[in-house]
């Protein structure tokens, strides 16, 4: 734990021009497990650079039954799994087998290409259990979209973690109040766990050019307006924002860095700044070419995948 001058909260904010857009996330499908999807988004398509927000649960799986997403492919993107409850295994083309519990990072970039699966394992299907957790995606810089594809994973104890009167917070991805994460990523931007008691306020870490949060748990009020469970509010650019948590205190995602220099195309699992490089990738996926194309299966877990969307 560390302390740290610039998490002490100011001023609460007071002016509502100072809250741009405020997103009702929609519920999708993923097979037998719903998600609440707040980016991309009609009002707001990205928040810096994060394209893409689920908040996964929080959901109960009876005994046998648990996540099974199976092997489908990215190009152009980092995504970040950061889970609250439960646990599930990461497999990917890199030959990853890893499992991810609550507080610590799985971060995959994809680049030019890569495969990977998400499972419950057998023996958490044993018995009932949870799931909570938020899955993001990051567009990459136009310089970084081809690069090789990679995969990071960081124990809760090697992100940065502050705590003031009545909150907590752990720095997950980038910079933010002084601190930096170990996890590498590209250009400004930031993504933080905050738990906030009744009463209690922070201030939104400064110095980003866009910036957001997603209500996880109870509300938050920001200039005399209070956000419940599942809004996400993106906050104009330059005001300096301090928030306070409602009666029932607050879980709070906290997101936002530069923006892009260029739009970002999205299609199914496939982002680009270039509409002919998702086509080549949807092409490629629909031949399935393990062995010798693009793309190759998780090893250990190549007997089935998601086939291309018609």
């Amino acid at each position: 734990m560390s302390w740290n001058p610039a998490f002490n909260p100011g001023p609460l904010t007071t002016d509502p021009a100072s809250i741009e857009t405020v997103i009702v996330p929609r519920a999708r499908d993923l097979g037998g497990f719903e998600v609440r999807r707040a980016l991309p988004a009609a009002a707001r398509r990205m928040v810096g650079p994060f394209v893409f927000f689920d908040q996964m649960g929080p959901a109960e799986f009876i005994t046998g039954s648990g996540i099974d997403v199976r092997p489908h492919p990215h190009i152009g993107l980092g995504t970040v799994t950061y889970l609250l409850n439960g646990h599930f295994i990461h497999k990917d083309s890199l030959g990853t087998d890893q499992k991810i519990v609550p507080g610590e990072v799985n971060w995959m970039i994809a680049g030019r290409g890569i495969t990977h699966s998400e499972r419950t394992d057998a023996t958490v299907r044993q018995a009932k259990h949870e799931l909570f957790g938020v899955q993001t995606w990051l567009a990459l810089p136009e310089n970084k979209e081809e690069m090789a594809p990679a995969f990071e994973h960081h124990g809760a104890g090697a992100l940065p973690f502050l705590e003031a009167e009545g909150l907590r917070a752990r720095l997950i991805l980038g910079t933010a109040w002084g601190e930096k994460a170990p996890v590498s990523t590209f250009g400004d931007l930031f993504y933080v766990d905050a738990v906030l008691e009744a009463g209690a306020r922070m201030p939104m870490p400064d110095g980003h050019e866009d910036r957001g949060l997603h209500v996880l748990d109870g509300s938050v009020i920001i200039a005399g307006q209070e956000f419940e469970t599942g809004k996400m509010v993106v906050f104009r650019p330059g005001d300096a924002i301090t928030l306070q948590a409602g009666s029932r205190g607050a879980r709070l995602m906290l997101l936002g860095g530069d923006t892009l220099n260029g739009p970002r195309y999205i299609w199914w699992n496939f982002v680009s700044s270039s509409k002919e490089r998702i086509e080549e990738a949807k092409e490629a996926w629909r031949r399935g070419d393990w062995a010798d194309g693009p793309f190759h299966l998780p090893p250990g877990d190549t007997d089935e995948y998601i086939p291309l969307p018609e």
